[in-house]
């Protein structure tokens, strides 16, 4: 039976995110995506829903819609905080998608060396300044892998995008248990 994964990209033009400079954490979080995409599709043969293609992406609202039915749901955004020095990854979900966000930020821990937030990488999707998340609460998770507002994390993830999303794509298919094609 075919895996489905859906993968999203948190904030768009009309709302670019958190911004350092001249990088945008909708830019970042489509690249992400698209990237995140490509290899699952590529390299496991999986099914792949995404909100956009290139440096498009979906409303909020039309990217809650893609979750139903998949096997598991990501919208990839990026951390912020007014301390440059804040670090670390966390996966913001209900409780029922505690294991993917520990998943998915220890795959990115073991890749950069950055440190896990909350509990392995998981914080409930009503912590800290949120409260209910959308995504989440449709069942999806809401994935920070690093923070913008941090000179050297973003430089560290610039330098290691394909490294970084690599991670995450593996991952994802060892966690639902779908192995590399064949060439």
């Amino acid at each position: 039976m075919t895996k489905t994964v859906t993968l999203t990209a948190g904030h768009s033009n009309a709302d670019p995110g958190a911004v350092n400079g001249s990088d945008r954490e909708a830019d970042l979080a489509q690249d992400m995506r698209n990237i995140v995409a490509s290899i699952l599709r590529d390299d496991y043969g999986l099914t792949v829903k995404t909100d956009g293609t290139g440096k498009g992406n979906l409303s909020l609202g039309e990217a809650v819609k893609l979750i139903r039915g998949s096997d598991v749901a990501i919208e990839f955004h990026t951390n912020a905080s007014a301390n440059k020095s804040a670090t670390g990854i966390e996966a913001l979900s209900t409780p029922k998608n505690r294991r993917w966000c520990q998943v998915l930020s220890r795959a990115v821990a073991d890749a950069t060396g950055w440190k896990l937030r909350g509990e392995g990488g998981f914080k409930p999707d009503n912590a800290g300044q949120h409260s209910r998340l959308a995504y989440a609460q449709a069942g999806g998770i809401v994935f920070e892998p690093f923070f913008i507002s941090n000179d050297a994390d973003l430089k560290l993830f610039k330098e290691r995008k394909w490294i970084i999303c690599r991670a995450v794509a593996d991952a994802v298919a060892r966690e639902l248990g779908v192995h590399k094609k064949a060439v």
